[in-house]
């Protein structure tokens, strides 16, 4: 199963919201959907899932058209969009009983796959409320729920663990990884130490435009970012004298002073992408009589090269 954008371009009235992108994405493969807000992520995600008719352009799921068989299209989706589609006077059964049937399971297999969703998203102690009383990361749950009950062979998940604590955020992306083994995947979503935990391809979009498509490795590699070090020492000497020596340095081009720790004084300093700047640092703050307590080489982030991409 897999998905294919081709040519895909969205108008609304005269603003262009997706701007003849093409991509592809195949069975085992979870795609973190990145960009800023407005940038046509949720206007492709609903445009994959029929919600929204293209433009111009084609998108084919396992080789269905989307528009020309929107409903072969939905059988074989589960879709989390933004603002979850749930019914807040039904309980946490009833409703997924309701959208079981809707997604056309038979009768007598309901029961099991509802209680098979309500175990794999934690719902247990929540499934005889009403969804409208619940928490808002029980209610992302229900909605993650609804998404996968069908057993879909393409997950669409936009923001899945909004309002999720940290543990419940661990369990949904040990969960997204495990389907992403034998489904097509793909994850929006604005927490990009997520999309590194959990996608093993990255697509970032801006102002319609893909603007970057590869692993996380593979962007990193491609990055015109700044080669970083960061960098303590002990606070026996001049702070801003070190700093103004730091920034003197050859290929330095910027000394961030992070904060004072009561202890320590912690600096980020910037240079030339591929400048190993230690040797040089560390030179500086023995001539200034610092003590050097400790000094770490850092690659671009994601969020780095998110900020490069779309600022």
């Amino acid at each position: 199963m897999s998905i294919k954008v081709s040519n895909l371009t969205k108008y609304y009235g005269d603003y262009l919201a997706v701007d003849d992108i093409s991509f592809e994405v195949k069975k085992g493969e979870i795609l973190g959907f990145l960009g800023p807000n407005g940038a046509g992520k949720t206007t492709t995600m609903k445009i994959i899932t029929t919600y929204l008719p293209p433009t111009s352009g084609k998108v084919e799921v396992d080789g269905i058209d989307v528009e020309e068989n929107s409903l072969e299209v939905r059988k074989r989706l589960g879709y989390l969009p933004e603002l979850n589609p749930l019914y807040y006077d039904m309980t946490v059964t009833d409703y997924l009983d309701y959208v079981a049937a809707l997604d056309g399971i038979p009768k007598s297999q309901i029961k099991t796959k509802r209680d098979e969703m309500i175990r794999v998203c934690g719902l247990e102690p929540m499934r005889k409320k009403d969804i409208g009383t619940l928490s808002k990361g029980y209610k992302q749950r229900v909605g993650l729920a609804q998404a996968m009950i069908n057993n879909p062979d393409v997950l669409i998940l936009d923001e899945p663990t909004s309002g999720l604590d940290p543990n419940q955020i661990i369990e949904i992306r040990n969960l997204i990884k495990k389907l992403g083994r034998e489904k097509t995947v793909i994850l929006s979503t604005h927490i990009l130490s997520e999309v590194q935990a959990t996608c093993n391809r990255v697509i970032i979009i801006n102002k319609g435009k893909i603007v970057a498509d590869g692993t996380t490795e593979e962007l990193q590699a491609k990055s015109k970012g700044e080669s970083i070090v960061t960098l303590e020492v002990k606070n026996n000497c001049d702070r801003n004298s070190l700093a103004t020596s730091l920034k003197e340095l050859r290929n330095v081009n910027k000394v961030e002073f992070v904060r004072d720790t009561g202890e320590s004084f912690i600096f980020n300093i910037y240079g030339q992408k591929g400048v190993d700047l230690r040797e040089a640092v560390s030179g500086c703050v023995i001539s200034k009589g610092a003590t050097l307590l400790s000094m770490q080489a850092k690659q671009s982030s994601l969020e780095d090269i998110f900020r490069e991409l779309t600022k």
